[in-house]
């Protein structure tokens, strides 16, 4: 039996103070319940009018200083203006505050020291209070004073008010835990966002025939082939079998496409003639946004297009207009297809390209990021270790990224999301990261955000209307080992809005049906899949702030389908873990036939004589034995979502030279020495399993073999035995066939013998196709 994983790195469950209450269990109403609430004063710097001049020129370069405390915050500022506008808004967490009046001035930027214009003071004690869905504080006009308190010159547009992270001020605001980071671009990576993966069309390019082909070398067959490019995509066909110049392929070539279209489709038709080298026979330019899209597996209309040549005249490159070759082609974007840009395995979103195809949604699911715990440094900087984390949660084409929490193993971010659910059967992946552009992190070139752990949710593992507060260790498998990377504190609710609905989901395809009526083949799968990754990658790497490449490829499992010594362990044993149950019920049969407990078996006997004569109770006995056992096996149901298993991953014991090969990359850049033992290893395991497949090809062999005549005496035994029992089943009563043979099977030890049976040798000793082997 499987020992469970460590107590350290198992599902914890929780009870936070969500939504300002403790939560039940029970579904609560109010916004931003699935987080605990954090408060914070808003200051909101519009703008200001009327500054004086301080310069000798008498001109102003104003800029707003916000300062509470041992936290000061800063606008932009303008040069030479005396009316600007701002229009900023800065966050100070309420449990920082340790200063109870809060001061806002406005300066003038100098090159030595910045000249004080004036300041507006506010007392904590007096600041109101905003909670939405009440409506936003309008600002207000506030005379500034000098140092003194008196009047000064010019006004300052302010609001000021005490609020919480729902508050639509939120995501935008600088905040005073991150008052170390400094610069436009740094901030603007450390702000909340929520992104949306590009649309992505299935792009399919049927080439028919090409006509009129002009060949260089009269004197010989082209041999001509078909090239597309779209983007970093390149296909081609094979070479057409007709070898002329009005060649046929009738060839698919399957592509990846996202909306908005940037890029056409350069289809090329090119002439091997030779081993190394191709001739352009003729190339055109198709823009995507004229390419017919379907919804179905109707064909769509076939088109001619014509071929360009550029050739060489006054030592420029012109099209040539003598040049009347064209191509046939049926060219459509498919839009009853799912992209698959995620493991299949964990898919968040099934549904098909267009929109007109999307069934109604069935229900809503809601994150809540609450906070992490323990995290360890995952940098140094001034000589100690710090993280700076943030989350990016995915599901459906709605990825979600917190803020950055500055320099904390222990951050908060209490921040809540919500998505749509059109399919239960789906999961959500919560991935936590270490932000490393930050102070320069950019500039220093080759800076890559580090992986901190990731959760999966399946939905169809959670109850409907239950809120699920749970710790989720971070695990992360390094060459070194598993390693417990710190924990992160979830709530997550999925609310069904039509139970009817979301059973009949269970009675359809999981993907959308021209999957099953046109299917793609494995390696297309796989190459359309890596593609489409790489387009979501560049796509939200372009983002402001961006979802870099690192961060998307380890949320959407690249290259897990790589090949792993501790997976290839892992699935063998999980096979065996399905077949365990098999195994069982055989022994469990074994131990009935040789008599071990005699009560048993004689009420197996007894079970066995009434089916046998009642055959109509065969089918209801075993379905009323399979509601009872799912009914007495409800009392053990799983209390908690399932989480990543040490033990069932063989992360925990995988051997260190097995993990090194897993961290390798591809190609190898090991040593030829190391590279030569993993094959040899590799030779050996690859042995075993070819003796196993071997011994299942005999088996099968042995019984096409019974009526070949390949073992002539052994067929015709086979022969007449089967004749002699046609007519002795004929004339005798099924019952008492079956009754006999259950009996025989049955029997007690003492009238068994240790010896294999007669069937089994003659099975045994039929011939296989092992002689011809080499």
């Amino acid at each position: 039996m499987q020992r469970p994983p460590p107590e350290d790195f198992l599902l914890k469950e929780t009870k936070p103070h969500l939504g300002g209450g403790k939560v039940s269990g029970d579904k609560l109403t109010s916004t931003y319940d699935l987080v605990e609430q954090m408060q914070y004063l808003y200051v909101r710097v519009v703008k200001a009018k009327d500054l004086p001049g301080k310069d000798v020129t008498g001109s102003l370069d104003p800029y707003v200083e916000v300062k509470l405390g041992n936290y000061k915050g800063t606008t932009r500022h303008f040069e030479k203006k005396s009316n600007p506008e701002w229009n900023q808004v800065f966050a100070f967490s309420k449990d920082r505050i340790q200063a109870s009046v809060l001061e806002v001035t406005v300066k003038d930027k100098d090159v030595v020291k910045d000249d004080f214009v004036g300041r507006v003071l506010f007392d904590l004690n007096e600041v109101p209070k905003r909670v939405p869905p009440d409506s936003p504080l309008a600002p207000q006009w506030y005379r500034l004073e000098d140092r003194k308190g008196d009047k000064a010159k010019g006004e300052l547009m302010l609001a000021v008010w005490m609020g919480t992270q729902a508050d639509e001020a939120f995501p935008e605001a600088w905040h005073s835990d991150a008052a170390t980071v400094s610069g436009a671009d740094a901030l603007a990576n450390i702000r909340s966002k929520v992104y949306l993966s590009p649309k992505l069309w299935y792009l399919r390019v049927n080439v028919i025939e090409a006509q009129d082909l002009q060949p260089t070398d009269k004197g010989r067959y082209p041999e001509v082939f078909v090239k597309a490019i779209l983007g970093n995509q390149a296909l081609r066909t094979r070479i057409s079998q007709s070898r002329s110049i009005n060649p046929m392929w009738n060839e698919d070539l399957m592509f990846v496409a996202a909306e908005p279209f940037e890029e056409p489709l350069i289809l090329s038709v090119e002439d091997r003639v030779a081993s190394n080298k191709d001739e352009v026979l003729g190339r055109c330019a198709i823009p995507l946004q004229y390419v017919d899209r379907r919804l179905d597996h109707k064909a769509v209309n076939t088109r001619w297009f014509n071929l360009e040549r550029h050739i060489v005249i006054e030592g420029e490159k012109k099209k040539d207009p003598k040049f009347a070759s064209r191509i046939h082609m049926r060219i459509c974007l498919e839009g009853g297809y799912h992209v698959l840009d995620e493991s299949t395995h964990y898919s968040s979103d099934l549904r098909p390209t267009a929109k007109q195809l999307w069934k109604s949604s069935i229900g809503v699911l809601e994150l809540g990021i609450l906070n992490a715990q323990g995290l360890i440094p995952m940098k140094t900087k001034d000589g100690r270790g710090t993280t700076d984390a943030y989350c990016v949660a995915k599901y459906g084409q709605k990825w979600v990224r917190t803020r950055t929490i500055i320099d904390s193993f222990t951050p908060k971010w209490n921040e809540q999301y919500t998505w749509e659910v059109f399919d239960p059967c789906t999961v959500l992946t919560i991935g936590v990261f270490d932000n490393c552009h930050l102070h320069g992190g950019d500039k220093a070139g080759g800076a890559r955000d580090l992986k901190i752990g990731k959760v999966r949710i399946r939905l169809s593992t959670l109850a409907t209307d239950r809120v699920y507060t749970h710790s989720y260790p971070l695990l992360v498998l390094h060459p070194n080992g598993v390693k417990k990377m710190g924990e992160i504190h979830l709530a997550v609710r999925f609310t069904c809005s039509s139970l009817l609905n979301m059973m009949l989901v269970y009675s359809q395809p999981l993907l959308p049906k021209m999957h099953y009526i046109h299917p793609l083949t494995v390696s297309q799968l796989d190459s359309l899949r890596h593609q489409a990754t790489q387009i979501v990658s560049m796509r939200l790497s372009r983002a402001e702030p961006p979802l870099r490449k690192e961060v998307v490829e380890y949320m959407l499992d690249v290259g897990s389908h790589m090949w792993s010594m501790r997976r290839s362990k892992a699935n063998f044993f999980r096979i065996m873990g399905v077949l365990g149950g098999l195994i069982a019920v055989g022994k469990w049969f074994d131990q009935i036939c040789n008599w071990k407990n005699p009560i048993t078996t004689v009420l197996i006997h007894i079970l066995f004589i009434i089916l046998v004569m009642y055959p109509e109770l065969i089918l209801p006995t075993i379905f009323l034995y399979l509601f009872l056992i799912g009914v007495w096996y409800y009392r053990w149901r799983p209390r908690h979502p399932p989480h990543m298993d040490t033990r069932l991953s063989h992360a925990d014991s995988a051997h260190p030279d097995e993990l090194d090969e897993e961290f390798d990359t591809f190609p190898t850049s090991r040593p030829s020495d190391i590279v030569r033992m993993r094959y040899d290893r590799l030779r050996s395991i690859a042995g075993r399993i070819q003796t196993v497949v071997g011994d299942f090809a005999t088996q099968g062999e042995r019984l096409q073999s019974l009526l070949s005549w390949r073992d002539p005496r052994a067929t015709g035994l086979f022969v007449i035995f089967c004749l002699v029992a046609a007519i002795v089943l004929y004339v005798t009563p099924f019952q008492v066939v079956a009754l006999l043979t259950g009996f025989y099977v049955l029997r007690h030890p003492r009238f068994r013998h240790k010896l294999p049976s007669v069937p089994l040798n003659f099975f045994r000793r039929l011939p296989a196709r092992t002689d011809c082997m080499l």
